[in-house]
């Protein structure tokens, strides 16, 4: 059986090829021009050069697949020019979508985000049904995944799109390399460098159980509905407090106030904007999104996909040591 893997150069994305090697997959990797091609070397796949942006050159790239794994996104707390996001994102998903179903793909498998849903205002832990609207979601890359969830969930209504969704929490472990905005939040700890957090919280999920969670969904899942693919619910306190127990670092003692970072974080996003390159040390929009602990559910997913997860120290864990072992600390 041949799949399509798209964004197999990034961080879950190369946990999913992984995963999908391990299966017995024949597999096509979609990649850009100059795509970091670390995750795939040496291994036993075909990579095609293309675009989410050409139509034309997606039917090719869909073609003689039976299934499609869209991991590939746009994902960045904060940028300078927000188009380019909502292209890839939403214009870029909603366009491979089309071709999937134009070529007759058995499944595809969508890679969502926790970022899509909302809050129950009793103060439950979030789950699929959570409500949300377009006017909640905090920030571009918020706004950009909703509107291709609701997308995609439009062409399982109208058309009978076999798209089942995943929704990952906060995906940590081994081969972050760019890294990813949790991923720097982890290297920066195990370096001794988070002399203090906000009152916060994650979901942490190991990144090889959530591709593995994509399988699942592949093998188990239902077309149009969505599963959260999470871990252990933690405040952030826990996490950094966790990651100096790896490290022999002091754990950060020192809380302060949400409401004391905007300044930092406006002045951090105005130097960054006139150099036009870098990413701020902290941003408006993170802060706002402190307000609420991202504490979420995986309990249909458990329940339908047989999806499991590991303990999140065992995440954090192993991505310190990779972090290490790569010399970003």
């Amino acid at each position: 059986m041949k799949a399509l893997l798209t964004g197999a150069s990034g961080f879950v994305g190369g946990a999913v090829l992984r995963r999908l090697l391990a299966e017995g997959l024949e597999l096509r990797v979609l990649h850009r021009s100059g795509a970091d091609s670390s995750n795939w070397e040496g291994l036993d796949v075909e990579p095609v050069l293309g675009d989410l942006a050409d139509a034309q050159a997606l039917d090719k790239v869909v073609a003689g697949c039976q299934l499609v794994f869209h991991v590939a996104a746009d994902y960045r707390l904060w940028v300078p020019d927000p188009q380019p996001m909502y292209a890839a994102n939403v214009s870029g998903s909603e366009r491979l979508a089309r071709a999937a179903l134009d070529a007759g793909v058995e499944r595809m498998v969508y890679t969502s985000s926790v970022a899509v849903l909302g809050h129950y205002a009793d103060g439950r832990v979030a789950d699929e049904a959570a409500p949300s609207s377009l006017a909640d979601m905090i920030g571009h890359y918020k706004r950009s995944k909703f509107m291709a969830e609701e997308a995609l969930q439009q062409l399982c209504r109208n058309e009978s799109a076999p798209i089942v969704m995943v929704n990952p929490s906060t995906p940590v472990g081994p081969a972050d390399r760019k890294p990813t905005p949790t991923g720097r939040l982890v290297r920066d700890a195990a370096a001794g460098k988070m002399p203090a957090y906000v009152d916060t919280g994650l979901n942490v999920v190991h990144v090889d159980d959530v591709a593995m969670g994509h399988w699942q969904a592949y093998l188990h899942g239902e077309p149009g509905q969505r599963y959260i693919l999470g871990g252990d619910n933690l405040s952030l306190q826990a996490i950094l407090t966790r990651i100096a127990g790896l490290t022999g670092k002091r754990s950060p003692l020192l809380r302060i106030p949400r409401n004391l970072l905007f300044p930092l974080a406006w002045a951090a996003e105005s130097v960054v904007r006139a150099r036009g390159r870098g990413t701020p040390l902290v941003t408006v929009d993170e802060l706002r999104m402190a307000a609420h602990k991202m504490y979420f559910s995986s309990q249909k997913a458990e329940e339908r996909l047989h999806y499991v997860h590991r303990p999140a120290e065992e995440a954090l864990r192993d991505a310190v040591k990779w972090f290490a072992e790569n010399h970003y600390l």
